[in-house]
This record gives structure tokens, C-alpha cells and sequence, in this order.
């Protein structure tokens, strides 16, 4: 998979492409990452990207011209087609579904924005969709872009070294969030790990794992599990984590889940 960048920060990008999972996928020939500057396509001594608002106010706006030439030049260099997505404040919230989505696209360009933005102009004509990894505001988009080669490095085939470990992970497959993890010494200071998993009864790990993936869900992202498909044995698990959680923390059980 091939990502363009466009970025004032060219160095940001040569990072991201250098390190962890995403480096890891590029010496592995699963992904490739370019960058392109838009002050390289400015005119003028200063090679001006950007300038003042129309209407007043705050801040600069980065201009139509050389980020329409940037985005022409990374749409050439292969011949793929390509989506070009503007990280954004306004845009979509980037969830796993969305990254298994673009996961399976051959090209993503991404625009990231500085100052108070990008001329509308461009957005309307040039850019496929808005994109934000949450609602807060960064100084630029690059960060966001940082996210989504990520987010979509980790779900080609290749890249991590057990495909099990991307299956697993929290919101794929049925949603939930992942169950607690261990590992050696068994006996430490901080705690003691839980015995199922020093069983060797497969079963019973697999049980437990569901049941801690749906409790924690039930925790921390309730929301989750309006959208899950709980068989009868899922909802089993998560009322007896219910009635235990709430009886060690001194509540009456509340209902059904």
C-alpha cells in the first residue's frame, strides 16, 4: 500500500516511515510512504504557502496553488488511484471499521493542514473526505496522519509478526474491547496473575477472556455493546461479571444487562 504525505514537515514523514510497525511493513515491501512539501510547489522568493483570511480574524490560511499542485504530483507518481483525505477537526471519527476500510484501498493521500486550515476551494474540489482522530484540536494534521498509516499498517498481511495479534485487538471482530493481559513473574508485588490463565485449560482461558472482554466493554465503553451481537452464552458472561463487579464494590445488582 503507498501513502503519500503532504506535509510542511517533511522530516515528520521520513520519522514515521523509519520506525516500529510502520518501518517494519516498509522494509518488508508491504507499504511505501512519500512525502511532498507544498512549499516546493510555491512560487516567489518566500515560497509562500499561506495568508490572511478573507473577513478578518486570527491565524493564516493555507493557500489553493501549491497545495493543488502537491496533491497533482502525488496522484501521478503511481498509478493507482488514490483517495485524498484531509485530517481534520470537522472530519469523520476515525474508528477501526473505518481503518479496515482503508486498509483495503491500493493508495491514501493525506493532506494535512497547518495555520486555521485549508482554503475551502480545495476541499471542495481535491479532497475525497474529512478524517479526525477526535474532537480536540492539533496544530497541524500530521499527527493525524501519524494515526491512520498506523492504524492501517497494522491490519496488512505481514506486518505484525502473528496475524492473531491484530484479530484480537480491541473493536475488531464483534467490537468489544480486549480482555486484561499477563505476563511472567507470576507472583509479583503489584498482584498475582489470575489462576485460569496458569490452567493450561484452553477452554476455560478462552471463557474467561470473553468474559473480561465483555465486562470491560460494560466498564468503560458501554456504548459498545448496543452495537454487539451478544449470544445468550455472551450475555450469561457478562451478568455474572456484573453481579461480581458490583457486589465487591458494594452495589445492588440493577437489572438485566
Amino acid at each position: 500500500m503507498r501513502f503519500d504525505i503532504i506535509s510542511l514537515f517533511p522530516e515528520f514523514v521520513a520519522q514515521l516511515a523509519a520506525h516500529g510497525v510502520v518501518g517494519r511493513a516498509g522494509e518488508r515491501g508491504l507499504l511505501a510512504i512519500h512525502g511532498w512539501n507544498p512549499r516546493d510547489f510555491a512560487e516567489g522568493n518566500y515560497r509562500r504557502v499561506d495568508d490572511r483570511p478573507f473577513g478578518g480574524g486570527p491565524g493564516m490560511v493555507m493557500l489553493i496553488d501549491p497545495l493543488r499542485a502537491a496533491i497533482t504530483a502525488a496522484r501521478a507518481a503511481d498509478p493507482a488511484p488514490a483517495r485524498v483525505v484531509y485530517l481534520s477537526p470537522q472530519g469523520r471519527r476515525l474508528d477501526q471499521r473505518k481503518v479496515r476500510e482503508l486498509a483495503a484501498l491500493p493508495r491514501l493521500v493525506l493532506l494535512c493542514g497547518r495555520y486555521e486550515g485549508v482554503d475551502e476551494r480545495l476541499l471542495q474540489a481535491e479532497v475525497d473526505e474529512e478524517l479526525s482522530i477526535g474532537d480536540y484540536v492539533l496544530s497541524g494534521g500530521e499527527l493525524g496522519a501519524a494515526v491512520v498509516v498506523d492504524a492501517v499498517a497494522r491490519l496488512l498481511d505481514g506486518t505484525l509478526g502473528d496475524a492473531e495479534s491484530a484479530a484480537q485487538d480491541s473493536f475488531e471482530g464483534d467490537g468489544l474491547l480486549d480482555c486484561p493481559h499477563y505476563t511472567r513473574p507470576v507472583e509479583h508485588p503489584l498482584g498475582r496473575v489470575p489462576e485460569v490463565l496458569l490452567s493450561g485449560n484452553h477452554a476455560e482461558i478462552a471463557r474467561w477472556r470473553r468474559q473480561q472482554s465483555l465486562g470491560r466493554t460494560w466498564l468503560r465503553r458501554p456504548d459498545l455493546l448496543d452495537e454487539a451481537a451478544l449470544s445468550q452464552a455472551d450475555r450469561a458472561l457478562l451478568e455474572a461479571f456484573r453481579v461480581q463487579w458490583l457486589a465487591a464494590a458494594g452495589e445492588p445488582p440493577d437489572g438485566d444487562a
